[in-house]
């Protein structure tokens, strides 16, 4: 059985300018992550600190969660939020 990927962690806005980067973008960030075949899972939730979002994903194998991370890079969302901190915990995968 080959093991799946879990991400956990926080995104982590520096400014007012990054917090509307994420509100702006992420709805449309969240239904194409979930739409893709791999995706087991995927929340972004805003914490009770309006610049920290809590961040987890799961998926079913290295495969799919590459895949997403590739998507994600040439994204709207990944243009968009590429110099927002992340600060993530990832296991399982292998690149």
């Amino acid at each position: 059985m080959t093991p799946q990927v879990v991400l956990t962690g926080q995104l982590v806005c520096a400014s007012d300018a990054e917090v509307t980067a994420v509100l702006l973008h992420l709805p449309r960030h969240t239904e194409l992550t979930r739409a893709e075949s791999g995706c087991i899972s995927f929340e972004v939730l805003r914490t009770d600190d309006p610049y920290v979002w809590q961040v987890d994903e799961r998926f079913a194998d290295a495969a799919a969660f590459n895949i997403h991370q590739d998507r994600v890079a040439a994204s709207e969302w990944g243009r968009a939020t590429a110099g927002i901190e992340r600060r993530y915990s990832i296991c399982g995968a292998e690149r």
